[in-house]
Order: C-alpha cells, then sequence, then structure tokens
C-alpha cells in the first residue's frame, strides 16, 4: 500500500526537477551549429519508507514474587519510518560542442593558447592580426612576410624592409617606390628621398649619400668652386699647359692668351704691327715708334710722346720716352730729342746759366738795377728784368704766395689733391680733410679708422662701417645701436630692426633677413605647417619609430599608442589589470580574471564566466572558460564544484564520484565525524543517529532497557536486601541530583540526565525543556533539518513529513492531486510509536513503585531508572 505513493511522488518529484532546471538548460541558442545535446544523470533526493527495528516489551506470568509474578520480556518488532534517499534521473541537457564553450547564449571556439594577437575562430584556430604569426599569432612576422599569419612575402626591392601589418616598403636611404625599385629623383637623396641635393653648378648628387658628383671644371664639396688656375678637368685632374699667363678653360682646358699673345699654348707673340688679345689690332704709332705686342702700346723714339707718339716731348723733358729732365736755365728751351739747350737772349753757356749782365742787373747796357725780393727769387732777367720766383712764391717781383690750388715755381703748377683738401705752396703736398688719405687724399679711411689723418680707431661692433669723417656706425640688417652691437629685439628684423617678423608657433626669427626658424615639430616659411604624418622634431627629420602607434606627436615624437599597447615605441603590451589607449583603463574583471588589453574584454579564471566574470560556471560544467563537463555524481546536492570539478558529496557519501557510503564507524559530511554509538550499536552514514542492538537504548546505546535489581528468585529476601544496599543505582524516572531530589522539568518526553537534569529533548522539540516544538519549516532531531515541502503544505516537526493543502499532493505537495495515503500511513506509525513509549513507561513504573515499597523500611537510599 505505501510503494504506489512512493513511486508517484517519485515521479512528481522528477517532473518538477526537470521543470526547474529546463530554462538553464535551454538557455543556449539550439540554432547554434556550435550547440550539442547529450543525456546527462544527475541525482535526487527523496523520502522511502522502510521497516525499522525496535526492541518491544511484553509480560509474562512468572515466578517472581516480587513483581508480583510478572516478567519482563523484549522482542524484536519493526515498525514504518522513513528516511532521505538518493535517486539517480536522467535528463537531456544542452552544451557547447567539443573545444567550445558557453558566452551568454552562444557557443564560441576555445583556444588552449590564447590568441596573443588575434582572435580564436574555431578549436585551437587562431586568426592572426596583420603583422603576426604562430599558432598563438604571437610571433612578430620575418623580415620578408607580411600580412595575417605572414602569408604574403614583402616585394621591397634595394634591401626595403616591409611593414608586417601593410605590407608598406620602408625603402633604404636613397630610394623610393611603392616597390623601393627607384633611385630618388634628381636633386634629391637620403631617406625617403626627402632631403635636397646642396650640389651647384650643374652637378649631380649620390641618391643615397647625397655626395656631389662635380660636372668638368668644379671642385669643392659641393661643387662651388671653379678649377683653380693651371687646372681642370673632372675633378680638377688635369693641368694646364699654357705659356705667358695665358688661363685654360675649367672644362675643356684650352688655353686663353693673354693679350700679345697667340698660339695653342700662347707660346708665340704677336707679329710685328700686331698686339692685343688674339693679335687682331693694328698698331698706329707715328715718329718711328714701335708697337706693343702686349697693349699696343707705342714705344717712341727720342723726343717723342704721347699714345701714338705724335707729340714731341712737352717743354723741360727731352730723350727716350721724354724722361730726361732738360738742364737749361733761365727760360731757355732744349731740344726734344737730345736736350741742346737754345738760351733767350741775354743768356748764354751750355745751359744758358751765364747772364751778360752782372748780378742784380739788367737792361741793354746792363743799367738798371733788378725789382725781385732777392729771398723769393731765382733770377732776374738781364734784358727784360723780369723775376723769375722761386717755389711757393708768385708776383711781378715775388712777393706773393701760391693763390689756392696752386704751387711750385711761379705757382703755375696746379694742386692734384682731391675732396677739397689744400696742398703745400712750395712741395704741393696735398693736406688732408677729416677721413681721407693719401698722396692726393683720394683714398678714403682704411676700414676701422676715421677722423684727421685717420688717426681715430672705430668702435662699432658686427662688422658695421663706420664713417670714415666722423666715425658714426652704419649698423648691418639685425643690429641696432650707437655701437650697433644690439641684436633686433624679438618680433622684428632688417636694417634699422622696421621689419615685423611673421614667424608662427614659436618660431625664431633671424634678425638680418627675416628668416623663419621653426620650433621642433613645424614646417613652412612662415611655420605655419606641422610636420607630416610620420615625421616629427626640429625640421621634420625625425622618423616616428612605434610599434604599434598610430604615428607620433610631431613636436616631440612621443607615440600615439593604439588599445592595449605602451612605452616609448608602443611595443609593450599592457600591465595586467589596465587596457585601452595608452593603457588608462582599468580593468573590471572579477574574481581575479584578466583583461584584453586592446578592448578589455574579460578572460575569467577556470570557474567563472560572464563579460565581467561575476557568473559562475552553469551546473554541469566547471574550469577553464566553463569548457568542461562535471563528472557524473551519484550522491550530491547538485553538479560539481564550479572551480575544480571535484563532486560535493551528500553527508554519508565520499569518493570521487560521491558513490560510496561511509566506511564503519564514520559519518557526515566528507565521512568526518566518528561514531559514538556503543555496545554494538550501528550507526547512520548520513547523520550519525545510532541504531541500538536488542536490549539497548539511548542515543549511544549506552542504557540497558532492563532494571537491574540485583534481586533473583534464588536468594531468600534478607541476602537480597543486603546485595542491594550495596549497589549505588541512579535517580528513578523524573528525578535528579544530589539523593534524587530534585524534580525533572522535561517535557513532551524529553529525558533528564539523573545528575545534572538536563534535558534530552525526543525528535521534534527543541528548548532547556523541551517545551517548544520545531518552528515551522523545521523538523528533526534538534530541528536541525529544514522541510522541503510546496504549494502552502506544512511539514511535520518530528519525521518532516509533507502536509498537502487541498488539491495538491507528493512528497513535497508539487503534484497537483490530494495524496491522503502517505499521511495516514506517517500519523499511525507516529501513534504507534508513543503508544509503545507509553506501554514501557508504565511497566517500568510498577517495577519502581514495587521495589520502592519493598525497601521502604531501610534508611539506604536505592533507586534503579530505567533510563
Amino acid at each position: 500500500m505505501g510503494t504506489i505513493p512512493l513511486a508517484l511522488t517519485l515521479t512528481l518529484v522528477l517532473l518538477a526537477v526537470l521543470g526547474f532546471i529546463t530554462p538553464s538548460v535551454w538557455s543556449l541558442n539550439p540554432d547554434d551549429p556550435n550547440v550539442c545535446s547529450h543525456w546527462e544523470s544527475y541525482a535526487v533526493t527523496v523520502q522511502e519508507s522502510y521497516a525499522h527495528p525496535f526492541d518491544q516489551v511484553y509480560y509474562t506470568r512468572c515466578t517472581d514474587i516480587l513483581n508480583w509474578f510478572k516478567c519482563t520480556r523484549h522482542r524484536i518488532s519493526y515498525k514504518t519510518a522513513y528516511r532521505r534517499g538518493v535517486r539517480t534521473m536522467y535528463r537531456r541537457r544542452s552544451q557547447c560542442c567539443p573545444g567550445y564553450f558557453e558566452r551568454g547564449d552562444m557557443c564560441v571556439p576555445l583556444c588552449s593558447e590564447e590568441c596573443t594577437h588575434g582572435r580564436c575562430v574555431s578549436p585551437d584556430t587562431c586568426q592572426c592580426e596583420p603583422g603576426w604569426g604562430g599558432l598563438d599569432c604571437s610571433s612578430g612576422c620575418q623580415s620578408d612576410f607580411w600580412g595575417p599569419h605572414c602569408s604574403n612575402r614583402c616585394q621591397c626591392q634595394n634591401g626595403g624592409k616591409c611593414n608586417p601589418i601593410t605590407g608598406a616598403c620602408v625603402c633604404t636611404d636613397g630610394y623610393q617606390g611603392w616597390r623601393c625599385e627607384e633611385p630618388c629623383e634628381p636633386g634629391y637623396y637620403g631617406k625617403a628621398c626627402h632631403l635636397t641635393c646642396q650640389c651647384l653648378n650643374g652637378a649631380t648628387c649620390h641618391h643615397q649619400t647625397g655626395e656631389c658628383i662635380c660636372s668638368l671644371g668644379y671642385s669643392g664639396a659641393f661643387c662651388a668652386e671653379r678649377c683653380p688656375s693651371g687646372s681642370h678637368g673632372q675633378q680638377c685632374e688635369q693641368s694646364c699647359s699654357c705659356q705667358n699667363g695665358g688661363t685654360c678653360h675649367h672644362i675643356s682646358g684650352e688655353c686663353s692668351c693673354p693679350a700679345g699673345w697667340t698660339g695653342s699654348v700662347c707660346a708665340q707673340p704677336c707679329q710685328v704691327g700686331k698686339y692685343g688679345i688674339n693679335c687682331s689690332k693694328d698698331c698706329s704709332c707715328l715718329n718711328g715708334g714701335l708697337c706693343d705686342h702686349v697693349a699696343g702700346q707705342c714705344q717712341c723714339t727720342a723726343g717723342y710722346s704721347g699714345r701714338r707718339c705724335q707729340e714731341e716731348c712737352p717743354a723741360g723733358w727731352y730723350g727716350p720716352q721724354c724722361s730726361l729732365r732738360c738742364d737749361c736755365r733761365n727760360g731757355a728751351k732744349c731740344y726734344h730729342i737730345n736736350g741742346a739747350c737754345l738760351c733767350d737772349t741775354g743768356f748764354k753757356g751750355p745751359q744758358c746759366q751765364e747772364r751778360f749782365c752782372p748780378p742784380g742787373l739788367y737792361g741793354l747796357i746792363c743799367d738798371k738795377y733788378c725789382p725781385c725780393n732777392a729771398s723769393n727769387t731765382v733770377s732776374c732777367h738781364p734784358l727784360s728784368g723780369e723775376c723769375t720766383c722761386t717755389a711757393g712764391w708768385a708776383g711781378l717781383y715775388c712777393n706773393e704766395t701760391c693763390p689756392p690750388g696752386y704751387h711750385g715755381d711761379g705757382c703755375r703748377l696746379p694742386c692734384s689733391c682731391s675732396h677739397g683738401a689744400d696742398c703745400h705752396g712750395v712741395t704741393g703736398a696735398c693736406v688732408c680733410a677729416p677721413g681721407y688719405m693719401g698722396d692726393d687724399c683720394s683714398s678714403l679711411c682704411p676700414s676701422g679708422l676715421y677722423g684727421p689723418s685717420c688717426s681715430f680707431t672705430c668702435s662699432c661692433h658686427n662688422h658695421a662701417p663706420c664713417s670714415p669723417i666722423d666715425g658714426s656706425c652704419s649698423c648691418r640688417e639685425g643690429w641696432q645701436g650707437v655701437d650697433c652691437s644690439t641684436l633686433c629685439s624679438s618680433g622684428s628684423w632688417g636694417l634699422g630692426c622696421n621689419q615685423s617678423c611673421l614667424c608662427a608657433n614659436g618660431a625664431a626669427c633671424d634678425p638680418m633677413d627675416g628668416v623663419c626658424t621653426c620650433s621642433p615639430g613645424w614646417r613652412g616659411e612662415h611655420c605655419l605647417l606641422p610636420c607630416p604624418d610620420g615625421m616629427y622634431g626640429l625640421e621634420c627629420r625625425g622618423r616616428c619609430d612605434c610599434s604599434h602607434g598610430d604615428g607620433c606627436d610631431h613636436v616631440t615624437g612621443f607615440c600615439r599608442c593604439l588599445a592595449g599597447w605602451t612605452g616609448i615605441r608602443c611595443d609593450s603590451v599592457c600591465p595586467q589589470g589596465l587596457w585601452g589607449p595608452n593603457c588608462s583603463v582599468t580593468c573590471s574583471c572579477q574574481n581575479r580574471g584578466s583583461c584584453s588589453p586592446e578592448d578589455g574584454t574579460c578572460v575569467c579564471t577556470p570557474g567563472y564566466r560572464g563579460t565581467s566574470c561575476k557568473r559562475i560556471c552553469s551546473p554541469g560544467f566547471y574550469g577553464h572558460r566553463c569548457s568542461q563537463s562535471c563528472p557524473q555524481c551519484v550522491h550530491s546536492p547538485g553538479s560539481c564544484h564550479h572551480v575544480t570539478g571535484h563532486c560535493d558529496c551528500l553527508s554519508g557519501f565520499y569518493g570521487s564520484l560521491c558513490n560510496q557510503v561511509c566506511f564503519s564507524g564514520s559519518y557526515g559530511k566528507g565521512c568526518s565525524e566518528i561514531c559514538l554509538c556503543t555496545n554494538n550499536g550501528t550507526c547512520n552514514h548520513i547523520d550519525g543517529s545510532c541504531q541500538c542492538f536488542p536490549g539497548w537504548i539511548g542515543e549511544d546505546c549506552s542504557h540497558s532497557t532492563y532494571v537491574s535489581l540485583c534481586l533473583s528468585l534464588s536468594l531468600s529476601l534478607s541476602l537480597s536486601l543486603s546485595l542491594c544496599r550495596s549497589l549505588s543505582l541512579c535517580c528513578p524516572l523524573g528525578f535528579y541530583g544530589r539523593d534524587c531530589t530534585e524534580v525533572c522539568r522535561c517535557q513532551n518526553g524529553g529525558n533528564c540526565d539523573h545528575k545534572t537534569g538536563q534535558c534530552s529533548c525526543l525528535t521534534g522539540f527543541i528548548g532547556t525543556s523541551c517545551e517548544q516544538k520545531c518552528p515551522p519549516g523545521t523538523f528533526g532531531h534538534g530541528c536541525q533539518q529544514l522541510c522541503d515541502c510546496m504549494n502552502n503544505a506544512t511539514c511535520d516537526y518530528v519525521t518532516g513529513t509533507c502536509y498537502c493543502s487541498i488539491g495538491y499532493k507528493g512528497i513535497r505537495c508539487d503534484q497537483g492531486e490530494e495524496n491522503r495515503h502517505t499521511t495516514h500511513l506517517l500519523v499511525s506509525a507516529q501513534g504507534q510509536r508513543c503508544r509503545a513509549r507509553g506501554k514501557a513507561t508504565m511497566f517500568f513504573s510498577a517495577i519502581l513503585l514495587q521495589v520502592h515499597l519493598m525497601l521502604q523500611e531501610s534508611s539506604q537510599n536505592i533507586f534503579v531508572c530505567p533510563l
């Protein structure tokens, strides 16, 4: 009669469990091709009935006169009891196929090695980012390969390297083009062909080093210098063969002859009658003069001068080139060819030095006195009396100094001084004005000198010239101040510092010509343009060197790292716990999960899942990414531990699959408790409760069910009393303490300790006096077990049996039909237990009363109790 309700109850429990579990099992998308399904077993706890043995006391007639001829007998009887059991059930579970793990409602592939620079696209298969290869995408591409999985071969030529991500060629110095196949265009060289050649005069530069390759006739680092005199050709290595001052062409080496010379090496003078460059001019000399073959200058015969020898020697000169001074005196003229003197009237002698008249007299008969100032007169004409003055004097009588601008004999010679300078009347020496010097005052003071006779030193700085007259400074561009020692103030430039600078972004302006010197990171005429992408620094000469960056700062060159990278060259992965651009975002992963340095995606530690690793693995799974299925745990409240996969065994079981009952002498969780049952009693492997051997009772089976009166029918009354007086028996039922004078306060059938009076409550009661039933929702010994009833059912505080509300049935009242059988059965069993306990109590009470009456006369305090 009890079997049918139990099976029905188990069926309903199974349906309820499946209905409770199904939503979580079906949370995966069944259309996902990576979702697989299988049947799995699981354990459920049920209540089941069994026959429980107990010691039944009954009475028979006997010859024991002390017990009114009534003897106590014992026999083993059985009653229906309930206990928790474990049943193995089966259910269909959806889970990720091998090689995949659960993420949300999808199954994503699992790679045993984390894809460092890529993503997992199928089990243990990484799809690498461009520039990375290897099974786990942790190896950078070799120098000759690029792209995803480094599958593309570089096409760069002339030593160029390709970008491992894009395959773009990074050319060596001096080459350009998609494949670095072309040298730099003429006029450019160096890295990326960005440098401009500095070569001059049609020279070309080497496309790699920038070294100038000079054209014929030029030399020097920049080919700025013509071949020095005497050399020509490539690198000026050939020597010229030109003579007589001829110069050779710096390219062809052809001789250019000076005037008066001809021939391939200028070794032949011009023929007679010709002169000048290439002997192309005709001579025009007169009076027998010869023509110089170089300049065409006439070499006159004695007595002639002039460019064409057309003039006789001037008065007072004669001979070759009119270079001899006549020695004729007293106004005599000399012959221009040989210098012979032609004396005036009144004079005679080879030089006409002799007067016809005595000194101081003149006239036809020498009868007149000369009127000349004797100290300033050379001579007095002997015929006319005309005075011939000494140098520096003039006038009719030689009594006047030379007028301004003239000097010499008779002040007839004009001064040759320039710039308004005066000259000495006798010598004609010039007296220069301030700022001038030289014999004729035609030269300005040398640089650095000024003033009268150029005797003062200029104080101008920075190569500024000073006025030779007063020493005032004329500042060059970019300088100012009295002595030109002060640079133009910031923001101005040019002559007089009158121009305003137009430089931007902190650029400096040249104070002389206003040219902008850009600060690092800027370029252009006015420094308005930042460096082009990939370049930085002064004159934008620096090239960005970033491994995983989005370019660099055009001023400092600091790399702008991509998400997940840090370091000066963006070559270091974010440290643990950080991610994002420059590793500036803190990971939000919990339970010691790590996050992707690029996008912060959490990589959970074993046993956890979800976007933040907050959730433990779904029931039935454990380990890394919850990808491992739990073993078939037999006696377990649920699936395995979500981290380790170990089964969590119910009390009373152990083993890797919880399929082994605790060994004898132990019980409880992990079989860690020691059984306390004595006298051959056996303990329950789940809760440790003792099942006593017949003849023993108590929690640990330590109390006998028989009263030891030490009396027997074979002994006389006097002998029995003497023996009993020597015994020390326990207090009678209901008493405790010294002399058993204290009354027990235990209620609801609780037993009290005969020494301390402490109550040992029956199953279903608690409290110091066992006065309280188990609170609602609990039952059993010490009210330590939780009820499992549903649908507002009440729970028996002793056995935990569910009393269903109207309309429900089943062990847990989870089925929609009333089940009365179990309730009646439990009530019947409970009543039987109570009745049995009552009979035993009455029986022992009768025995105690009889013994008490028999020993009442004695002064000894002797009691026995059945415990």
